[in-house]
């Protein structure tokens, strides 16, 4: 008798960064999609922009808004079915701002997991206060809980 095999994450994850965990995973739906199933490249910005604010949010403590989309390119399509995985990263803090680096992946067809980069973007997002007014974003010492 033979043992089952019990699938390893690096199988699971295959084409994935390894070592990451994603921002966010979402499937499109036929109404996020044309005629084709092809996805619109607007419903992808803005999950692209929701995945970005999240490690925004946290490094400045509090709300954000997007002031730029520094690039955005669109690498593979998306369709109807893609399990999608938004990875973001931090790449740059300022005074108010935070620079965020989204990468974007399509589990397709997963029980072969064939997994490609589908988008790759970077957005600007500013720290602001109750007011909706730009404020400091605070030293990372302050963020740190023992």
């Amino acid at each position: 008798m033979t043992t089952p095999q019990i699938p390893t994450v690096n199988t699971i994850n295959r084409g994935l960064p390894a070592g990451k965990m994603p921002e966010l995973r979402m499937m499109p739906a036929p109404s996020d999609a044309n005629v084709y199933g092809d996805v619109f490249g607007g419903w992808i910005m803005a999950q692209v922009d929701i995945a970005g604010s999240l490690p925004a949010t946290r490094r400045a403590n509090g709300r954000v808004a997007t002031i730029a989309v520094n690039s955005f390119v669109f690498k593979n399509p998306v369709f109807v079915g893609d399990l999608l995985s938004f990875y973001a990263d931090i790449v740059k803090v300022g005074n108010t701002s935070i620079t965020v680096q989204v990468e974007v992946y399509a589990e397709r067809n997963r029980l072969q997991a064939n997994t490609v980069k589908v988008t790759e973007a970077t957005l600007t997002y500013v720290a602001t206060d109750s007011d909706r007014k730009p404020r400091k974003v605070p030293p990372i010492e302050t963020l740190i809980h023992p």
